[in-house]
Formats: structure tokens, sequence, C-alpha cells
């Protein structure tokens, strides 16, 4: 296997930096042991969870697919499956994982899930986890303004954006590839976070293509030996020429077959339904109706301070019936309780679907009738992660502004406002969606937040534009980036490139 720590497209590597990434795959080795010459078994098992609704098939590995075997698991389909390999990193990676594994299910192929960071008996699940609690911390710790200036929004802007950084992550991937080992080498694999794009390429797997989750360009996400793809056209020059990835250096570009500009990785039930989805937002603007506002709220509490100033600001409207309101806790039960403490007054307008996955889908297919009027605040916690995640793509379809800071969700075609982000990169979601017209700008503040949401309420020109320009937008094949994923992996192997 070509070392891919010392050179990258072609720029080599310091040796201060190359020592430095090598020292730190020998520290995950010590302190989580090498299972490089380990020889899991491998099999496949209908996902519980999404199975039926985006086609998945879950990836298993050691004792659980021993135990699969003896349920009677199934065989790979080395036709028309694809891989889609993740992490939980935080909902996005599995929510852009779902929109591949959606468009593959649309266009007849088998979607397999690999979650990276599924596997608790491997060095790579050990290594991804304590990079996920590491990352995890520095979110909750970023609500400190001295640490999010001095230290974190630096390095989610340019920590993350060095070559020096990316030679460190190549490396730790080496750790990683022995999870593919028994996988079929000539399925095609797309990776909605680069280290299983990395651990692919290092597996010997024949066809990978890297879906780029963010329009910064930063060497974090660079997998040598895949194919690039990015949503915006904004970001292809940045990641083309590896723009600031060396400091002030001119790099040797990326080859120009290395890198693919999709559009944004959305759902096919989304995009397939989004003119039907505006007009209804646009119809119940029109009749006055309660706008449908859905909060997303993550575990890590940077923003819980945020969505409880909404949340109060919102309460007489929806006791007006003027606003009502969803609010996904995602697998995070804690924070609702927090909310109901905090926040008194959403007594007796509440109502819970909790850990009740049909439930939940009959309520979001219900509300997407207009005569089933929505009134009042429907929170939603789910304990299993692939529903945590799934409920917001459901209640998408039926809200009128998804509230949201600007990470993946910033892709969406529904309308928008953006609140604070968490960390610096995310500010350009905010940016590329107010530039397509279907968000607001980033409200870094709490005061600037309220004055949208009563902007919304308050007028019809807003929302009306921004639907507007979300079915113009798909006019143009903006949301259909999940669909040229998937064709282009089935394609490099198809073509045998």
């Amino acid at each position: 296997m070509e070392e891919k720590s010392k050179v990258i497209f072609g720029n080599p590597i310091p040796e201060k930096d190359y020592r430095n990434a090598v020292r730190s795959k020998k520290k995950y080795i010590r302190k989580f042991g090498d299972d490089s010459e380990a020889d899991y078994e491998v099999s496949i098992r209908k996902n519980p969870y999404i199975g039926d609704a985006l086609g998945v098939q879950d990836v298993l590995l050691g004792e659980d697919s021993v135990t699969a075997e003896a349920e009677g698991a199934q065989e790979f389909d080395r036709k028309k499956g694809i891989i889609v390999g993740n992490i939980r990193m935080g909902f996005g990676h599995y929510r852009i994982s779902m929109a591949m594994a959606s468009a593959a299910k649309s266009m007849g192929y088998t979607p397999y899930w690999m979650d990276l960071n599924g596997y608790p008996q491997t060095t790579c699940t050990k290594v991804i986890s304590a990079q996920n609690d590491l990352y995890s911390l520095g979110s909750r710790m970023s609500k400190n303004p001295v640490f999010n200036r001095l230290v974190w929004e630096p390095m989610n802007y340019e920590g993350f954006r060095a070559l020096s950084y990316n030679a460190s992550d190549q490396k730790n991937a080496e750790l990683m590839a022995p999870v593919y080992r028994n996988v079929p080498k000539e399925i095609p694999v797309i990776g909605t976070h680069v280290w299983p794009a990395q651990a692919a390429v290092h597996a010997g797997m024949q066809y990978v293509v890297n879906a780029i989750p963010d329009n910064w360009p930063m060497a974090l996400h660079l997998a040598e030996g895949s194919v690039h793809t990015i949503q915006c056209h904004n970001s292809y020059m940045g990641y083309r020429i590896l723009n600031g990835m060396n400091k002030d250096k001119v790099n040797k570009p990326m080859e120009a077959d290395s890198l693919v500009y999709t559009g944004h990785y959305i759902d096919h039930e989304l995009v397939s339904n989004l003119e039907s989805d505006c007009e209804a937002r646009m119809k119940r603007k029109a009749e006055k109706k309660p706008m449908r506002f859905l909060l997303t709220i993550g575990g890590a509490g940077a923003q819980k301070e945020i969505f409880a100033a909404i949340i109060r600001h919102l309460i007489p409207y929806i006791r007006r019936k003027e606003a009502a309101l969803y609010v996904n806790v995602g697998d995070y039960r804690n924070v609702w309780e927090e909310l109901l403490a905090e926040i008194p007054q959403m007594k007796g307008i509440t109502r819970e679907h909790f850990n009740d996955w049909e439930n939940t889908k009959a309520f979001a297919e219900a509300v997407l009738d207009d005569s089933n009027k929505v009134i009042g605040i429907h929170g939603f916690w789910h304990e299993n992660i692939f529903e945590a995640v799934y409920c917001t793509n459901l209640l998408m379809r039926s809200c009128d502004v998804l509230v949201t800071k600007p990470s993946e969700l910033a892709f969406y075609p529904v309308p928008k406002l953006f609140i604070k982000r968490v960390g610096k990169h995310e500010m350009w979601g905010a940016i590329h969606s107010a530039e397509m017209g279907d968000g607001t700008l980033e409200c870094r503040d709490i005061p600037h937040t309220i004055q949208m949401i009563d902007l919304f309420l308050n007028e019809d020109l807003i929302l009306n534009d921004m639907c507007r320009n979300i079915m113009t937008n798909k006019s143009i094949g903006l949301y259909d980036g999940a669909y040229k994923v998937v064709e282009l992996a089935m394609g490099l192997r198809r073509n045998n490139k």
C-alpha cells in the first residue's frame, strides 16, 4: 500500500509532520491494540429500524455476524449492492448516509450500512469513539466564549484545514482498514465521513467515493485514492488547488477526476415530494393556519439556551394558535426534561411522542394532510439512533420552517432559519443557503434569531420566496446530489475505474 501520510496529492509532507502522524498511530495502538491481523467474519442483516423505509441492510462483524448467520443472514448482492460507510459523530453523517441509502433504493440498488463506530470489538471503533468523545467535549465547551474564540473555532476552521492534519488521519485510518477485510472488494463504497473512505482505500476496496459534507475546503476531508464529491460550486476550486492547506504555499492540485460536483445530498422522499410540500406551505400561510416550526436539538447542549429562548418567545403565538412547534431532541431525553424544567409555560400545551416509532410515523404522515390541524408543542425522543435521526426527515416535509445550526441540514430543501453555528466551518453552510435563497443568514445571537422568527410569523414574503426558490433550485438539479453520488459510485465499477 502506498504511504499516504508522506505525500498527499503530490505534495510532500514535512518529516516532522510525518513523524507526528506515526506517533499518533502508535499512541492508539498502545491504548486500543492492533487488530490488523484479525479476520472478522462478515454477514448481512436487514436493518430493523430503517430497513423497510430505505432498503438498508446492516453489515455485521465478529460476534454479531456469527449470531446473524445463525438467524439466517443474507448474502451480499455483488451486482446491485453499494456500501454506505459512515460513523456516528453527531447526527450529520448518519443523515447524509440515509440520503445516500434512500437514493440508492429509489434507483434499484441495495444499500449496505457500515457504521465504523458500531463495531466495539475492533480497534477501528475504539479509535473513532475516542475522537468522537473529544469532539463532543469540545462542542460542549464551545459555550464558553473564550474557549470558543481561542480554541474551538480556530481548530474547526484552520486546524482541520492543514495537510499535516490529513497526514495523521491517514495514518490512523490504517487501524480502521480491518473492518473491510472480508467485504467483497468489488462492491462500491460511499463514505459519508472521510474515515470510512480512507479506511476503504487502505483496505483495497476498488471503487470508493468520498462524499464531503462541508463546503469549507479542509484537508480533513481528503481521502486520496477515492473520488471526492462536493455539494457546492463555491468549494470546488478550494478543494481542487488545496487552497490554504499548507499556509500560503501554492500546492499541487488534485487531479481533475478526483473531484466531482454533485449538488446537495438529499433523500429521495424529500426531493420527489418537494413541489407539493412547498405548495402546502404557501397555502397554509395564505390561509393563516398555525406556522409550523421544527427545532432539531443535539445532545451536546451547546445551543440549548437558544432553543429555550425560541420556545419562550413562541408560546404566546402557540396559545393563540398562530404557531405550532415540533421539537426533536434525538436520542437525548435529558435535553427535553431540562427544557420542561426551565420553561414551565410548556405545561398543558405539549404532547410527547416518545420512543414509539409507529406513532411518530403515523403523526408525520397524518399532518401532511392540512385538514389535520397542528396545534401546540410536539416533542419527539427516540432511544434508537436511526429513529432519532430520521424523525427530523419525516417531520421536515410538513413543517414550514426548520430551525437549525448551519450544518448538514443547511443543504435540505425546506425553508430554514439558521441559529448560531458550532464551529466556524459551519458558517459557510448558511452563506451558501442564503445565496441559493432557501435559508436565512446565520443568526449569531438570540435577539437576531427572535427577529427572524417574527418576520416569518408576521409577513408572507420570506417564506413564500424561499418556497419558490426551492422549487427553482430543484429544476436545475441542486438537490440531486445523492442520486449523482450513487450513480458515480456504481459507474466506477461499471467502467472499471
